[in-house]
């Protein structure tokens, strides 16, 4: 890498460069999210020929509300248009469009290390860990450019401990700027807890299961976010202002308003306003 950062919109879904992948390799089972079962490797049956989805201005209507919270961090373009060079998977051989939805789960994998890491160069308060950050990030994108062997033999989670330590303590930085005694809920289970109006500020929310819970008008500026499960929580006017480590696909799982507070980096989804 040249750079020390990775464009933003690399890291973004583009599905007008992508094959379809995320609707191919990976699984699902019916449920409140999905209308149909669908085994991995095998393409949704509203997969289009031209690679795009038939009812995706109707997902939510038609049962397929899982699809519009997830978001590949731009492994889906990187796979389609870098590693395999642009060959869709209708025009390649039948190997090389199975080693498609193998190697695609791994990128994804790295391209949200890069999401993670990319944010944290940002963060003013983990300057001291910036140098070791920036070679994380490089790392990281050299992984993402292997070839389809070595990605698919590729110890993921091997890789994702030595940047998660960096992680932890880009989180420590940020959060000890927080006056008075921060909250530590990592990996607990809130699932369904009343939280309406609480101060989360500064909060250590990594791993938390938020499904369900009350959050309604809660302070959670500068918390840390990463892997918190948002599935189902209401947001409903709280202020997520500075808070770090979160995605769009959690934002998207949860439930909120237009008077919800986000981080400048993602997009209030659109069914917080919407009706469904």
């Amino acid at each position: 890498m040249h750079d020390e950062t990775v464009d933003p919109a690399a890291l973004r879904g583009d599905c007008a460069n992508c094959f379809g992948l995320c609707c191919v390799a990976l699984p699902f089972a019916r449920s409140a999210d999905f209308a149909i079962d669908k085994p991995a490797g095998t393409p949704c049956p509203n997969l289009g020929e031209d690679h795009r989805c038939g009812i995706h201005a109707r997902l939510r209507q038609k049962g397929f509300a899982g699809c519009t919270v997830y978001d590949c961090f731009g492994a889906g373009q990187k796979v389609s248009q870098v590693t395999f060079g642009g060959r869709g998977r209708s025009t390649a051989p039948s190997a090389e469009a199975r080693r498609m939805t193998e190697v695609f789960p791994v990128v994804r994998q790295l391209h949200e290390l890069l999401w993670y890491l990319t944010e944290a160069l940002g963060l003013p308060a983990a300057r001291p860990v910036h140098a070791d950050l920036r070679r994380a990030l490089a790392k990281t994108e050299e992984l993402t450019l292997l070839p389809p062997r070595e990605l698919v033999a590729l110890d993921v989670p091997a890789h994702r401990q030595d940047v998660n330590v960096l992680l932890l303590r880009t989180s420590e930085l940020v959060r000890a700027g927080v006056g008075g005694r921060r909250k530590e809920r990592r990996g607990a289970d809130l699932m369904g807890a009343r939280l309406k109006g609480a101060d989360l500020h500064g909060a250590n929310l990594r791993g938390a299961c938020l499904i369900a819970a009350d959050l309604t008008g809660a302070d959670l500026r500068r918390a840390d976010m990463i892997g918190a499960d948002l599935r189902d929580a209401d947001l409903t006017d709280a202020d997520l202002t500075g808070a770090f480590f979160l995605t769009q696909p959690q934002l998207n799982a949860a439930r909120g308003s237009a008077a919800t507070r986000v981080p400048k980096s993602l997009a209030r989804p659109v069914h917080w306003t919407t009706p469904v």
